[in-house]
């Protein structure tokens, strides 16, 4: 009984610092497939997992982020960034709530000069991606995606294999 309240008092204190719950198998093969997919443009791009932000509107950690190319400096990091990625890319896990998610993105990464966030649901198959106009794009299993802010395109297949 003791070690299961040591797991349970574990995961809170993970999920209180990342700001929601913890991830799934499904939530990681997500995760995995789409950084194989996006790292095909990283001499465009850097991909960047579990980034913690400090934005200007809030603090968050993104299942991925997107930045511009960039320069790292090995000598000086920074433990939380304040520049704004230009996509930021949620995974639902099982016990997460859609609505907080949207939520997130609409008051800390859109407002905050994110160009688009993805909002990906494993159990659907399905891409949602959300933008500054507060246009919402729906993708669907199959097909390409292309987001209208990077003009990033995947192909669905890729992502739910």
């Amino acid at each position: 009984m003791h070690e299961e309240t040591v797991i349970i008092e574990e995961t809170s204190a993970y999920e209180l610092e990342r700001g929601k719950p913890m991830p799934s198998l499904n939530h990681a093969r997500i995760e995995m497939q789409l950084m194989k997919v996006l790292l095909a443009l990283e001499d465009k791009y850097d991909i960047l997992p579990e980034l913690s932000l400090k934005l200007s509107t809030g603090d968050a950690v993104p299942d991925l982020c997107i930045y511009p190319k960039r320069v790292f400096d090995f000598e000086n990091d920074q433990v939380k960034v304040t520049e704004p990625p230009l996509t930021t890319i949620e995974i639902l896990s099982p016990k997460q709530i859609l609505d907080d998610v949207v939520k997130k993105i609409r008051d800390i990464y859109l407002p905050a000069g994110v160009k688009s966030s993805w909002v990906v649901i494993p159990s659907l198959k399905t891409i949602h991606i959300l933008t500054p106009d507060k246009q919402v794009r729906t993708y669907q299993t199959t097909g390409v995606f292309t987001d209208p802010a990077t003009g990033i395109e995947l192909n669905m297949e890729d992502v739910f294999k």
